[in-house]
């Protein structure tokens, strides 16, 4: 039995490549799995490019579930063989950000975003999992993997989305961009029980998934001002608005489309655009139109990852319809160069080994 993996890994700014590490170890409280399907992430793609500070060589990947293959001393909630996922974040449970509810905040702000950011990625035919009693959930019997691999970030941040709106039941709604994170707040829109969902996207494959996935009405920003239309559609403005790109026009269209009292969610990751993001004022009532403004990354742990496991197996959800290309690992860096450059209408592409 080897003791040596391959993963995806940062060479350079703006390189990837794959390359061989050793498995790691699991010590006490954590966990390492065998990798079985991995997703790869537009923030993979932002780290890549240096949004986040990591050193060359550092592995990539926060979207894998796999088999357990080693476990250590006091680890009881999962075995060695049995299919599991983990959430791209991976809190401690312990820290006052988690007793708090904050989970995805552990130890700092964004402080459990640990994969590539703090350690190697699970983009690899093995991984780390730390406080694997409270991340590790075992994967119901009859769910695939490549199904399940979805709990492990764009459902759990674009539910959050959603969550986060505070959608009245019959309320309105509008969900700027519709890549994977946008397309999976649509879903959870729906499955909050708005009662018009609008979705915010110009790129043709997309507004239809939009469709699909349970919005009733796509603007397209390039034939029209979407928050304009957007008030005169619900006669002021929607109840909630998400912004799942994070850009400085999706960010200002939220604002502008929601009615004095709403809520906008933001889930999008900004930075792209500069260091400083702007709110326009008339739309914000000059600060006073009572307007709410909500942030998160996706909740991590074991009981947000049962749950979201429990909508895939049930059929209440099914997100498979955004994997749009598959590779094997060795073809990883073919997959990411698609991906970092959005070629051939790529959404997300599964890994598989």
């Amino acid at each position: 039995m080897t003791d040596r993996m391959r993963g995806l890994a940062l060479l350079g700014q703006g390189e990837v490549g794959l390359v061989e590490r050793d498995i790691p170890a699991a010590g006490p409280g954590e966990a390492v799995v065998r990798t079985t399907a991995s997703l790869i992430c537009t923030s993979d793609v932002h780290a890549v490019r240096g949004a986040v500070p990591i050193p060359d060589g550092r592995l990539l990947g926060h979207e894998s579930v796999g088999v357990v293959h080693a476990i250590g001393e006091g680890v009881s909630s999962v075995a060695v063989g049995e299919r599991v996922a983990v959430n791209a974040i991976t809190p401690d449970g312990t820290c006052d950000y988690c007793q708090r509810g904050f989970t995805s905040q552990c130890g700092g702000p964004l402080g459990a975003y640990r994969y590539t950011a703090r350690k190697d990625g699970n983009l690899a035919e093995y991984f780390h999992v730390n406080d694997a009693d409270y991340n590790l959930a075992p994967i119901p019997d009859g769910l695939a993997d490549e199904v399940a691999v979805y709990a492990c970030d764009m459902l759990s941040t674009g539910l959050v989305g959603a969550e986060n709106a505070d959608i009245p039941i019959g309320g309105t709604v509008a969900v700027f961009a519709q890549g994977a994170v946008g397309l999976s707040a649509t879903l959870g829109a729906r499955l909050l029980g708005a009662g018009l969902i609008i979705a915010v996207e110009g790129i043709p494959e997309r507004a239809a998934l939009a469709k699909r996935f349970g919005a009733d009405l796509v603007l397209d920003p390039a034939a029209t001002d979407p928050a304009a239309e957007i008030r005169a559609l619900t006669g002021g403005g929607v109840d909630s608005a998400i912004e799942a790109l994070g850009a400085q026009a999706t960010w200002e269209g939220c604002i502008r489309a929601t009615r004095a009292g709403g809520t906008i969610s933001n889930i999008g990751y900004h930075g792209a655009d500069g260091p400083t993001l702007s709110i326009p004022l008339d739309a914000f009532g000059l600060g006073m139109a009572g307007k709410k403004i909500t942030t998160d990354l996706c909740p991590g742990g074991r009981e947000r990852m049962t749950r979201l496991m429990r909508l895939l197996a049930n059929g209440r959800v099914d997100p498979t319809p955004m994997t749009t290309h598959r590779f094997p690992l060795a073809e990883a860096e073919t997959a990411f160069d698609i991906m970092a450059n959005k070629k051939d209408n790529i959404i997300k592409p599964l890994i598989t080994y």
